[in-house]
């Protein structure tokens, strides 16, 4: 048999990519294609960890190791600098979450003639994945998909719901979409199953948002050593390992200041780790998760502040920006054009820059090259194993 076309590369959406450019389904660098198109495996070319693979759509990379894992992660952060003329003059260690550490989840459920299927969809498809294991979600998660496939083939509504699930402090809190509990045998069912798999809370969303059906105690998550309400659906970084390491780069990043402005702040998951020897501004436009903010600032001790405001609309202009001696962005996968256009005007000498979207990231980070700031630190990070979903954390100086 002859051996052509090794695969060099992988393409943005998981492919391999031949020398020649040509895009191969299911190869990694090391793999190669023999002249009838079949992949030959190579020495990264490993064993999926989940027999769903290949079906469902929540990982494309199974099939590759650790190393391909981390080569693909960093060079799509580089390609994306590199394509607005950027080059880290630091190119930090590729942070990788392992396995089972995923904190969040967002499955459907179809009650069916024979039960209830449960899990992602299919690749492409509105299809459901009956899930029989995933190796990505924390234990604490996968132990609820047998139960809760149970309760919606019991008390489910004929179309589609959805499950959100996202691990806590006390446990894990689920939350049901488009799930009507008619009558009082659905309702104590379900409180059934909360109290019987230990759920932090119980929401029902039937259309006008989360409505508590149970929640034994009042559900936080801590950041950073500090306990912080959880208000239902509101945004954690998918894996603490992931979360710890962007915010531990923060820090060190931004040693010696002392007022630190944290915007697109969330629940304060970096305004909390930078809050030793500093005060802090927590930027949050989301009400929630402001008001969780505030009350866990105001008990941690008075040195994170939460301003509510809508930094699409309503950026901080250069007089605000030039009362703080750096300032964090940690903006959803749009960027953060208005705002990072105003830090651009702005006498500010330290940005740290965290983006879930390469693409978005670059362009925010030539509007600042261009007002004299260098990429001094970047760290790509995959915290979505085996997917081909990236995300970063750098530093910007001038």
């Amino acid at each position: 048999m002859t051996l052509t076309d090794p695969i060099i590369r992988l393409a943005a959406k998981g492919d391999g990519v031949t020398a020649s450019g040509r895009h191969v389904s299911g190869a990694v660098p090391g793999d190669s294609v023999d002249e009838g198109g079949a992949v030959v495996s190579g020495p990264h070319h490993i064993a999926p960890a989940c027999r769903h693979f290949g079906t469902c759509g929540g990982c494309l990379l199974q099939h590759a190791d650790d190393s391909v894992l981390a080569e693909f992660v960093r060079d799509r952060v580089l390609f994306a600098a590199r394509g607005q003329g950027l080059e880290p003059e630091s190119l930090l260690e590729t942070h990788l979450s392992p396995p089972a550490t995923r904190r969040r989840a967002g499955l459907h459920g179809l009650r069916t003639a024979k039960g209830a299927v449960l899990g992602y969809r299919e690749g492409g498809s509105h299809r459901i994945v009956d899930l029989a294991e995933c190796p990505v979600l924390h234990p604490a998660i996968t132990a609820l998909i047998a139960p809760l496939r149970r309760f919606v083939g019991a008390h489910g509504p004929k179309g589609m719901v959805g499950i959100d699930l996202t691990l806590a402090d006390q446990g894990v809190e689920a939350n049901l979409v488009h799930f009507p509990l008619d009558g009082l045998g659905p309702t104590e069912a379900a409180l059934d199953l909360a109290r019987d798999q230990g759920l932090a809370r119980l929401t029902i969303d039937q259309g006008y948002g989360p409505e508590t059906l149970w929640e034994p105690e009042p559900v936080t998550v801590t950041l950073a050593g500090v306990p912080v309400g959880l208000p239902p659906g509101a945004f954690l970084q998918a894996t603490h390992d992931a979360e710890a390491v962007m915010a531990a780069d923060a820090a060190a990043w931004l040693e010696g200041t002392k007022v630190v402005a944290d915007l697109f702040a969330g629940l304060g998951t970096f305004a909390f780790a930078l809050r030793q020897d500093r005060k802090v501004l927590a930027v949050e436009a989301e009400r929630a998760a402001h008001l969780a903010c505030k009350i866990a600032g105001a008990r941690a001790g008075g040195t994170v502040l939460a301003l509510h405001r809508d930094l699409f609309r309503s950026p901080l202009q250069p007089e605000e920006l030039n009362r703080f001696d750096a300032v964090l962005l940690d903006p959803p996968r749009a960027g953060a054009r208005a705002q990072v256009a105003e830090i651009a005007g702005s006498t500010l000498s330290r940005v740290v820059y965290v983006s879930c979207n390469p693409s978005s990231w670059a362009r925010d980070a030539a509007t600042l090259a261009a007002a004299g700031f260098r990429l001094t630190k970047l760290r790509p990070v995959g915290q979505f194993r085996w997917s081909t979903h990236v995300e970063l954390v750098s530093l910007f100086e001038r």
